[in-house]
């Protein structure tokens, strides 16, 4: 079985690995969250994050494969970054010269279809791939390896952030730049596939009043418990983020408007269970906005989620005005 050969600036290359001090650390559900929506979009029995050190790959993030690393000779990822910045698809490993007589083509998981993107450190050194396989063979006319390319990115945006300020500290979310770093590439991806996108506003109401009465550490717990409930009402794939202050946004790829009462119903319900549960002499309450654009729209990230927000603002009128939880569209 011949195993790849080094990449021609394999040392330089596993530098810069090592500098993010990221191998061998604990699963993250920001790269987790990239793997599922991968997973799900080329609808792949598995998916992982690789990174490809000095003598085995090892698994930032995996779903389907129940393991964390093996070898370099069992590297389907380890020639795919031969061909960085493109994407290696293969229909059918078994026919595949490279990887016909490997253990994993040749036992379980049985491999056949697989598609690996590299993805660069902050240099444009490769160290990995974002790859999606499956055991059933498929025609890769069909793969768009663009959309693949548009997930790696987010998980290069991700491995960015280990030196870049794109996570908000207090809730763990991404913040307003990680938001458009992550979000235009997965508006981009919904583009591609001809997906619809949507926008999800949320502004946690009256924290002014939570900070004024019980203080600053519970407003801070105010925030966090909200991104708690949304992130429980979201699916894991989803993004979602801090924007600033009491504000969040979602955006989601696939889901319709048609969705948006069923994701209240969530967001509500959620919230009841958290009120009834706090000790905290104060009660959550969250206004929401939806806006969706629809497959194949051009459409820019912030026009999107700037109509999200008015729908919010209306729909927080709409409370004050006694007229319920209504989303606003």
């Amino acid at each position: 079985m011949p195993t790849a050969r080094k990449h021609p600036e394999d040392a330089r290359r596993v530098a810069a690995l090592h500098a993010l001090q990221i191998l061998d650390t604990e699963p993250e559900e920001r790269f987790d969250r990239i793997t599922r929506l991968a997973q799900r979009l080329f609808d792949t029995q598995m998916s992982a994050v690789t990174l490809i050190d000095a003598d085995r790959q090892w698994f930032k993030s995996e779903i389907g494969l129940g393991e964390r690393e093996n070898g370099l000779r069992d590297s389907f990822c380890a020639h795919a970054i031969l061909g960085a910045p493109q994407a290696m698809v293969v229909g059918d490993a078994s026919l595949d010269p490279r990887l016909a007589d490997n253990p994993m083509v040749l036992e379980d998981p049985r491999l056949r279809f697989y598609a690996g993107q590299p993805i660069a450190a902050p240099g444009g050194e490769p160290i990995g791939t974002l790859c999606v396989f499956d055991d059933r063979a498929r025609d890769v006319t069909d793969f768009d390896a663009e959309v693949l390319a548009e997930l790696a990115g987010m998980v290069e945006a991700e491995i960015a952030s280990l030196s870049l300020a794109i996570g908000d500290e207090l809730t763990g979310l991404s913040n307003r730049r990680g938001f458009e770093m992550l979000g235009e590439r997965l508006l981009a991806a919904a583009r591609r596939l001809g997906l619809p996108a949507s926008a999800i506003y949320a502004d946690l109401d009256n924290l002014k009043p939570i900070n004024d009465l019980y203080g600053h550490e519970a407003g801070d717990r105010a925030l966090i418990d909200a991104a708690a409930v949304l992130a429980a009402s979201m699916r894991a794939s989803d993004l979602l983020a801090r924007l600033g202050g009491d504000e969040f946004c979602a955006l989601l790829i696939g889901s319709a408007a048609t969705a948006a009462p069923t994701l209240v119903s969530r967001v509500q319900a959620t919230l009841a269970e958290r009120n009834a549960t706090s000790p905290d002499p104060y009660e959550l309450a969250m206004s929401l906005g939806l806006a969706e654009a629809l497959p194949g729209e051009e459409v820019d990230l912030w026009d999107l989620v700037g109509r999200a927000d008015t729908a919010m603002i209306e729909a927080k009128r709409a409370k004050k005005a006694g007229e319920g939880e209504a989303l606003a569209r």
